[in-house]
């Protein structure tokens, strides 16, 4: 596969999404150092003339930590009310953290119907648009407390895919707690190295996605690809890469190498090429 990575250094509108493996302890409290490295990182990318929308997990892990729970309840009322608890919360940490580099943030509610209803997906998109028109950094999440199963989008793996559509993005960076898609489970072979690109989503690739993620998160790698396979059919570059790599946005938009897996479309809207 011949791949032109510069064209990463060319995003210009990029959508990074968060997981809550990234922003947590082992034990479900919020990692305040991990979230401050996240902000320091997006407000550079900000800095350098890209727009930036944040997806962000963890509200309901951030409102567990305020009720000192050590558990993840298994009722969808508890975690509703557990992210009405915790999305304020997450939300006031963001802004504070952005706000120390003297960058504004919106908080944006989503549910499927907000993506797929015609009238209210072309509300959603044009608050987007004048977000970052306005130099705002778009922090999104579920609108975990008041979507139930039949408009919940499930997770923020698909989320984030969904959005970087729906803002027409140049590029979504998943940030993991793995270094990207391994060919087979890494726990069983360390000497496994992350897969460098995929282009077709084979049955041999979501055979090595496994099961689900970790316990505080809702994802895994196969909901990862199921936004890789968004991305692939809208013509948008993705990249899954680990999140406790530092400095892993700037090595992304460098151009220069992918510290992780780069899913590359063969059709782009403005991003990587391939050279045929």
């Amino acid at each position: 596969m011949d791949l032109d990575i510069n064209g990463l250094s060319k995003a210009r509108r990029v959508v990074v999404k968060v997981g809550t493996s990234n922003l947590t302890h082992p034990n479900g409290r919020m990692h305040l150092g991990h979230m401050e490295q996240l902000v320091r990182q997006l407000c550079d990318l900000a800095g350098g003339g890209r727009e930036v929308v944040l997806v962000t997990s963890a509200a309901i892990a951030a409102g567990m930590g305020r009720l000192e729970m050590t558990e993840r309840p298994p009722g969808l009322a508890e975690k509703q009310a557990l992210a009405a608890i915790g999305q304020g919360w997450l939300m006031q940490s963001y802004e504070r953290l952005f706000a120390e580099y003297g960058v504004t943030v919106a908080q944006v509610l989503l549910t499927r119907e907000d993506l797929e209803d015609p009238e209210r997906r072309a509300n959603a998109a044009e608050t987007m648009r004048l977000l970052l028109r306005w130099k705002v950094v778009p922090i999104v999440n579920e609108n975990d407390t008041v979507a139930n199963e039949e408009i919940r989008v499930g997770d923020n793996d698909t989320l984030s895919a969904r959005v970087a559509d729906l803002v027409t993005a140049d590029l979504l960076i998943i940030l993991s707690d793995v270094d990207g898609l391994y060919p087979a489970d890494p726990r069983e072979n360390r000497e496994l190295k992350p897969l460098e690109a995929v282009e077709e989503l084979t049955a041999e690739i979501w055979r090595a996605a496994g099961g689900s993620g970790s316990a505080n998160g809702t994802g895994g790698m196969r909901t990862k690809l199921a936004a890789a396979e968004i991305c692939l059919a809208r013509g948008i570059p993705m990249v899954i890469a680990s999140g406790q790599r530092q400095g892993v946005l700037a090595e992304v938009v460098s151009g220069h190498r992918i510290p992780g897996t780069l899913f590359a479309p063969r059709a782009n809207k403005r991003g990587v090429t391939r050279d045929e």
